[in-house]
């Protein structure tokens, strides 16, 4: 609980997520927020609850997870930074700990969120370094038809085709700002999105869906159906957590900038 002499602060942080059952506590398995906040309580010796910008799945891993958390005023941003690095596990690294306003809130501050899938075209995509934070595929893709598909996925649309069941309820319109695919050094290529929300597993859907057309296993028609929610078509399963990655989260200046994290995937 916090306490009237604590500060709010805004914690930065990125982790492997092989190792982990995804970011949020659950009984009887490591998670990123179990590891964080056991790192918290060791060095504030209070029992403090992080709110995080997203939470993430099984094996996916994070460049810019966001926490907002108060903590005692004696702990400096800095200070803080230094300590927790010191004593959290080798696959979790904290970018950086900033002072934050009273009322900022890491997940109903944001304003939009960013993911990276990574797609290995190439050989190497299967061996030790890569294949942990990747989908390695041996078939070849179109590119071009990669490309055309990202491009429909900008503007405000319903994914209700592209969510895991069971998210009606939350509502299904998301704004996509950016969607492009790009080169990913000489492994393969890279998916990029950023919009306002994202629903459960949308992205994961999205590159499974677009790998697919990518492959001439689908049409590339497919995907203005799936938007339209047309009944009779469904989307591909949903690519592997292994390649997804949580880059950033963007804030008002209000609140504290815009560096950074998600809340659904």
């Amino acid at each position: 609980m916090a306490e009237a002499s604590d500060r709010r602060v805004r914690i930065t942080l990125q982790y492997d997520g092989s190792g982990f059952h995804g970011w949020q506590v659950q009984p009887g398995v490591r998670t990123v927020q179990q590891e964080l906040e056991a790192a918290l309580a060791r060095l504030t010796q209070r029992e403090l609850r992080v709110a995080a910008a997203g939470r993430t799945d099984t094996g996916v891993h994070a460049r810019g997870q966001v926490v907002s958390v108060d903590v005692p005023a004696r702990w400096e941003p800095a200070e803080l930074e230094r300590a927790l690095n010191a004593v959290l596990p080798g696959d979790v690294w904290i970018a950086s700990v900033e002072a934050a306003p009273g009322d900022f809130h890491a997940r109903f501050s944001a304003t939009w969120r960013a993911y990276e899938y990574r797609v290995g075209t190439v050989a190497d995509a299967f061996g030790p370094f890569h294949r942990r934070t990747c989908w390695p595929l041996r078939d070849a893709l179109d590119r071009s038809l990669l490309d055309r598909c990202a491009e429909r996925l900008v503007g405000e649309h319903s994914f209700r085709a592209f969510a895991k069941a069971g998210q009606e309820e939350r509502g299904d319109r998301c704004e996509v700002y950016r969607a492009a695919w790009s080169d990913w050094s000489a492994v393969g290529l890279v998916f990029g999105i950023r919009a306002n929300r994202f629903l459960h597993h949308m992205v994961r859907y999205l590159v499974g869906t677009m790998v697919d057309v990518g492959r001439g296993r689908r049409p590339f028609d497919d995907m203005d159906a799936l938007l339209r929610n047309e009944p009779e078509v469904t989307t591909s399963p949903p690519a592997p957590p292994e390649g997804l990655f949580l880059t950033a989260v963007g804030y008002d200046d209000a609140v504290g900038g815009t560096r950074g994290g998600t809340q659904d995937e």
